[in-house]
């Protein structure tokens, strides 16, 4: 009788490169858990679209999101908080009709004030929205490489201070699994598990 449960530890590919299992679920997450996940992302735009997209996530699979990201890029101006924090009621409704991406009331609402608060925090935050996120990153010394899924945390006391400092500022949707999700995909951690070729290539 074979073993058909899910893996749990660093699963080796066609390709002989040893993976987090996830990576290896579907070709759409091959790319992205090679070359995104885990990897810093700095700049305030690029970090507004991340804290956007866990939101839009939220309830959801991360794959769903995935594969709307350039639909979302498009409908949202490329994430640019400029831009988005100018959106009016007519690009509410356009969102709302927008086949591209999670027509979800709530969370556009969200994402267009979200921008808002992103283009204050700008102004009155030395170093604005990055400076924030990133100050909230854990000393990569005091963490135990996950050597499986089961030692991957979904929230952790930097992702709950996070959350809660975010959602002071007037964030919404940022709630404590969400920020560590953030947190994981732009590199303020990396949970790459022990084994992954991708793990260690983040600068520390």
């Amino acid at each position: 009788m074979t073993d058909e449960r899910p893996a749990r530890t660093a699963v080796t590919g066609e390709d002989g490169l040893a993976r987090c299992p996830w990576g290896l679920s579907t070709p759409d997450y091959l790319g992205y858990h090679d070359t995104e996940w885990g990897r810093p992302v700095r700049g305030d735009d690029a970090l507004f679209e991340r804290v956007c997209l866990e939101a839009f996530q939220s309830g959801l699979s991360w794959i769903t999101i995935l594969r709307r990201r350039e639909g979302f890029r498009k409908a949202f101006s490329g994430f640019r908080i400029a831009e988005v924090a100018e959106f009016t009621d007519t690009d509410r409704e356009r969102l709302i009709a927008d086949p591209g991406i999670i027509r979800n009331r709530a969370k556009i609402e969200a994402t267009i004030a979200n921008a808002v608060v992103a283009r204050a925090l700008a102004e009155e935050y030395e170093g604005g929205l990055d400076a924030l996120i990133w100050s909230y990153a854990p000393d990569p010394a005091g963490r135990a490489v996950p050597r499986t899924l089961d030692d991957v945390p979904a929230v952790t006391e930097e992702s709950t201070a996070l959350a809660k400092e975010l959602k002071r500022r007037g964030f919404r949707f940022v709630g404590p699994t969400t920020a560590y999700a953030l947190m994981q995909a732009c590199g303020l951690v990396d949970d790459h598990l022990a084994g992954c070729h991708a793990r260690g290539q983040r600068p520390v």
